[in-house]
């Protein structure tokens, strides 16, 4: 896939993704025309990178939560802080948008009973 492709896939701009290369956080192929090329599982990579560090990671955190994550785990390991830190913001943040849209669900539900002609729309 090419960086196009990759940054209509993801959302991102082709900008962010030669950034998040020069900083070693996603990896490229080269076409013999000088065309980046990108693996199908570089999709999951850039939204984790770019949920990262809209979280307020740094890179080098971002780095060491990528590399844990492509490396084979023993079976006995710890979590280092970084990855420990990660899947508890990614918890938190679950369960804050569950929580939002539970409260829109029961706010939509109080005015489709005021006003029925919502339900309609």
């Amino acid at each position: 896939m090419l960086i196009g492709e990759l940054a209509a896939q993801t959302g991102t701009t082709t900008r962010a993704l030669r950034y998040y290369e020069e900083q070693g956080l996603l990896e490229s192929d080269r076409t013999p025309s000088g065309y980046r090329v990108y693996s199908p599982h570089a999709v999951t990579r850039v939204r984790n990178v770019r949920d990262l560090l809209a979280s307020g990671f740094s890179v080098e955190n971002v780095k060491s939560f990528v590399r844990y994550l492509d490396t084979d785990l023993p079976e006995v390991f710890e979590y280092s802080p970084v990855c420990a830190d990660g899947y508890a913001i990614g918890a938190h943040r679950v369960a804050e948008l569950e929580e939002k849209i539970a409260a829109l669900t029961r706010l939509r539900d109080s005015l489709v009973q005021r006003m029925p002609w919502l339900a309609t729309q």
